[in-house]
């Protein structure tokens, strides 16, 4: 039951019979594509004229150097403290702590925070910021 009355309209039922006002054809007319079962057109079909997406000029670059892009997961320096680090921390130490995901291959170390602890972090990239950081609270920043 609903709390408000005509906030909300029941379903018509087709195709049971003239007396309900939607007998023999259903609403659906009596020729043509969307009268039959399975009919209609699909998105952006415009009945055979050329379609708007084809008439427009296509723009910009479609890069295929992006297939050789070097993907990374990434960690701020403000989450090494938080670890519970003790000396060594690489690829696998962050994985066995959630940080990054099962599969990265790949780590950058970002400068976003502040560490603490003198760590030596093996990573495969460093932010300018992060080395920085990092060899400041006495660690060492190792690129692998």
């Amino acid at each position: 039951m609903d709390l408000v009355s005509g906030n909300s309209k029941k379903r018509r039922r087709v195709g049971r019979g003239n007396g309900s006002g939607k007998g023999t054809f259903c609403g659906r007319g009596m020729n043509g594509q969307n009268s039959r079962s399975g009919g209609g057109v699909r998105r952006g079909f415009e009945g055979g004229q050329m379609p708007l997406f084809r008439r427009l000029p296509k723009r910009g670059f479609n890069s295929r150097v992006g297939r050789r892009k070097k993907y990374f997961d990434y960690v701020n320096v403000g989450e090494l403290d938080v670890l519970e680090a003790s000396g060594t921390i690489d690829i696998e130490f962050l994985k066995q702590k959630r940080r990054v995901a099962p599969n990265a291959r790949r780590v950058k170390i970002l400068g976003a925070g502040e560490v603490t602890g003198a760590y030596e972090v093996r990573a495969h990239a460093f932010s300018a910021g992060a080395a920085k950081k990092i060899e400041a609270a006495g660690g060492k920043a190792v690129v692998v």
